[in-house]
């Protein structure tokens, strides 16, 4: 791994928790079939939902807020080289050492070998995306390193030996009575007359992470933000745990993406304000950390910042999606998603789950990667998550975007056409004349005729099987709207029981003119 000023020369594509193993249709068929996943992601999703409204609609300013956010983070797409210049001048200057690495694989064998530096196998962890992203508690464990993780959520989704499904509640798929049964098996030392109360648990939770607090001589971290002006990194929490890890070990080492950069300490505050409410539905955010360097008699002795690329630079490349990079983690689209309701973070494959993890992970590793190129079209396009989304990512636009580039990605890469290339062909050719399309629709009884006497037609062959699988399609009518209308609105020698109306001249001259193109 080489070390210099700013950005890699050349895009790289992620690697990492990044790839879905599987597609997105077979992962979301075997989710839906899970009830107590959709009855716990309902009720949690709609709860967040309902406190994030709430408190939204007390800011009259908020709109504006939105547009500052996304205003700021657009800039510093613009100017990300030179943010990153300033930023580690400046975090060097107090004391931290910056460290660079391309991909998952290079920001692993650092972290690992500034822990074995230190002497020590175990560390405590703050939550982290970007750690979930590389893969860093399994390389550590590799590497024979034990991570604990001390956010409550990530703790259970740990002791479980499970990934989380949701990027702010990460175990977010489990009911209080589940996490019980996970405590008593996996904690060591867990009251055997625990219960399901939830302050019961947070207290077994508690003792537990007490003595790795204050046992542990290395943490690691993620940042919500790093502020390029002054070279502070910030993290935001509601437990309390993360300031524990922040404070108390003698060395701490950040990973954080690229893109986590704002450019001055004001622009924190548009930041403040927009997190805090998107995320969990709070006015303010319970515990806030910022640390610059390193300080005399206060923290810890040595910082470290891995700054990670790992496909962002990429993601950077792509005009259209590079928005995505602007994201802050809040989840709200999540929250407001019908499909991640019903299907839960799983069915993605990626570190990142819901709307913004359908669109970030195929940037992140390239939209030919594995069966990420599904993930597109994880959506219904109904632009709920950009109605939500505090620094307003567009990501139905986005999505549209994606799928375009993977239709070109798979352009003439096959030898026999699909069922897809050919019905898509036989609709091209009817739709473009009305005299084709006057022929097809003559095959209309044959459709009532499959109805039967339900007039419901309940299976289809091939490809159109899918739609067949959960709706009924109706009968067709008995006559096509083109009969219909020369029927009712042609005069009598054309068998029409209506002389032309004057709203009609438009559509007869239409129809003719259209019939006379076809040749008709």
């Amino acid at each position: 791994m080489s070390t210099f000023l700013g950005m890699p020369s050349l895009p790289v594509f992620g690697t990492g928790n990044l790839h879905a193993a599987e597609s997105f249709p077979t992962a979301a068929h075997r989710e839906l079939g899970n009830a107590q996943l959709r009855a716990n992601l309902g009720h949690a999703t709609h709860t967040i939902r309902d406190k994030r409204l709430q408190v939204v609609s007390e800011l009259p300013d908020w709109e504006q807020l939105r547009d500052a956010g996304s205003a700021i983070k657009e800039s510093v797409m613009a100017r990300l080289p030179e943010l990153l210049e300033q930023f580690e001048q400046n975090f060097t200057a107090r004391g931290g050492v910056i460290h660079w690495a391309r991909d998952a694989g290079e920001a692993n064998d650092i972290v690992a070998g500034l822990i074995r530096d230190t002497g020590e196998t175990e560390v405590v962890k703050v939550k982290s995306m970007a750690t979930q992203e590389i893969g860093l508690n399994e390389y550590l464990e590799e590497q024979g390193i034990t991570a604990f993780e001390t956010d409550l959520a990530e703790l259970i989704v740990q002791l479980d030996h499970d990934k989380p499904s949701h990027i702010l509640v990460p175990a977010i798929h489990k009911n209080r009575t589940e996490i019980r049964d996970i405590f008593l098996r996996e904690m060591p030392g867990a009251d055997p007359a625990l219960t399901d109360n939830p302050a019961v648990l947070a207290m077994a939770a508690r003792a537990h992470l007490r003595r790795k607090f204050l046992t542990a001589k290395v943490a690691v971290s993620g940042a919500n933000f790093a502020l390029a002006d002054s070279g502070t990194l910030a993290v935001v929490e509601s437990e309390g745990n993360g300031r524990m890890c922040l404070t108390l070990p003698e060395t701490l080492i950040t990973v954080m993406g690229v893109e986590k950069l704002l450019p001055t300490w004001q622009d924190l505050e548009v930041f403040m304000q927009l997190l805090p409410r998107s995320s969990t539905g709070e006015r303010m955010n319970p515990y806030t950390s910022l640390w610059t360097g390193v300080t005399d008699g206060d923290g810890p002795r040595n910082v470290h910042l891995v700054l990670l690329d790992n496909g962002r630079s990429a993601a950077l490349a792509d005009e259209m999606g590079r928005s995505a990079l602007h994201c802050i983690r809040c989840s709200a689209c999540m929250n407001v998603c019908p499909v991640y309701e019903r299907t839960g973070g799983h069915a993605y494959g990626s570190t990142y789950p819901g709307p913004i993890g359908a669109i970030l992970s195929p940037l992140l590793t390239g939209i030919e990667s594995e069966e990420n190129s599904s993930l597109p079209y994880a959506s219904s396009l109904c632009g709920a998550c950009y109605d939500a989304c505090p620094v307003k990512i567009n990501i139905p636009d986005i999505l549209v975007h994606l799928r375009s580039v993977d239709v070109d990605s798979k352009r003439g890469k096959k030898k026999l056409p699909s069922q897809m290339d050919v019905g898509m062909k036989a609709a091209s050719w009817a739709l473009s004349s009305g005299k084709r399309l006057g022929l097809v629709e003559k095959g209309l009884p044959l459709g009532r005729l499959a109805a039967g006497p339900d007039h419901k037609i309940t299976k289809l062959p091939g490809i159109a099987a899918g739609w067949t699988q959960s709706r009924d399609i109706p009968a067709p009518p008995q006559k096509s709207f083109r009969d219909w209308w020369a029927k009712e609105h042609h005069g009598p020698e054309t068998g029409g029981t209506n002389a032309p109306a004057r709203g009609t001249a438009r559509a007869d001259a239409h129809l003719n003119a259209q019939d006379k193109e076809d040749g008709a």
